[in-house]
């Protein structure tokens, strides 16, 4: 990156940590959609629970001007007594990742199948359920050791399935799954949105740039936390990352050899092999470039003094510059029925933040910026 480059980024930050703390009611009119696949769930233990009543709120992955941040999950009141988490899903529908937000409601609604764990396995809540005006808690999902609470049972919840760390339904390498009638009768209940400490919660979220993926790399330093908005005591950091997060050129994973032709090989299949073997071995060499240039912007960072925001600006540029170039060669290689450099489809193209967010300034030296 050149330096004239480098000061336009750092130069928008104020305007870009201006939208990351945008207030709650303008936060939940915002219809989020991206068009890269929100990153793999992270694994994760949960804090004990702060007092009788609360209820448990998973972590999701949003998105915000750097790219997308983790949310840790959290203990929360129930604005009444009564009603049940449905958690927010990312979902797929024509080409974009569309966020639908979580709410209260008497039971649980569909949130795409996704398995978030500690009783939110993908459908229903098996954590507990109101009695009276009582929660009572499933000891096997609910972590309730420091807190002093009668209203407890033991249910053993068998999960047939292999635990899957995707966050989204449909798309490439999305989940499967369609909501149930029950879950389709829930929609159209009343529903109670989001509390406004659970917005605060997000919000919070927001300006703590080692949550972004760019920079934690799908491991959050905090991924849960023992209450809202709370992320100095009680926070539970992430053990590991559900499945690789390619940051950095040096990131992705080497693709596999061109193999070597038959010797019955006709001149035309020879001369194939010899294009592919040309190709890859420039595609290395655009590797080597790109990674060359990244590694001479954290030098010149690190010799500005950037603080952490700076930090997660500059990591989510090179995201965005390491997705469009392992998106291109893969489409060149699948062009000549050669494997990709991992299974399935390369990632979309990578969007600009969110509408109304200050976009940072262009990747260097010709790498277009995605919309």
């Amino acid at each position: 990156m050149t330096r004239t480059s480098l000061a336009a980024l750092l130069l928008s930050l104020p305007l870009t940590v201006g939208v990351l703390t945008l207030p709650a009611t303008a936060i939940a009119q915002i219809e989020i959609s991206v068009t890269t696949a929100p990153p793999p769930l992270p694994v994760y233990e949960q804090p004990p629970i702060p007092a009788a009543g609360w209820i448990w709120v998973p972590g999701y992955w949003y998105y915000g001007p750097y790219g997308y941040y983790w949310v840790p999950g959290t203990w929360v009141q129930p604005p009444t007594v009564g009603l049940l988490w449905t958690p927010g899903y990312w979902g797929w529908s024509d080409g974009l990742f569309l966020w639908n937000p979580g709410y209260w409601a008497p039971q649980v609604g569909y949130y795409g199948g996704v398995n978030y764990g500690f009783g939110y396995f993908g459908r229903g809540y098996e954590g507990g359920y109101w009695r009276g005006d009582r929660f009572w808690y499933n000891r096997e999902v609910n972590n309730v050791t420091d807190v002093h609470i009668e209203n407890i049972y033991t249910r053993t919840v068998v999960n047939n399935v292999t635990v899957d760390r995707v966050s989204y339904v449909g798309g490439p390498g999305g989940l499967r799954t369609e909501p149930s009638a029950e879950e389709q009768h829930v929609a159209h209940q009343h529903r109670i949105p989001p509390t406004p400490v659970q917005m605060q919660h997000r919000e919070t979220a927001a300006t703590h740039p080692e949550l972004v993926v760019s920079v934690n790399h799908g491991k959050p330093p905090i991924a849960a936390t023992a209450k809202p908005g709370n992320f100095q005591s009680h926070a539970v950091g992430a053990t590991g990352a559900g499945g690789p997060v390619p940051v950095h050129v040096r990131d992705l994973p080497k693709p596999e050899a061109v193999p070597p032709a038959p010797k019955s090989a006709s001149n035309a299949e020879l001369d194939r092999q010899r294009q592919q073997a040309g190709m890859q071995a420039r595609q290395q060499q655009e590797r080597e470039a790109l990674a060359q240039m990244q590694e001479r912007d954290h030098a010149y960072l690190s010799q500005a003094s950037a603080n952490a925001q700076m930090q997660a600006a500059l990591e989510h540029q090179h995201r965005q510059q390491t997705q469009f170039l392992e998106q291109r060669q893969a489409h060149e290689m699948q062009s000549f029925g050669a494997p990709p450099a991992r299974p399935g489809p390369a990632p979309a193209p990578h969007p600009g933040p969110p509408p109304g967010a200050h976009t940072p300034s262009p990747p260097p030296r010709g790498e277009p910026q995605r919309h």
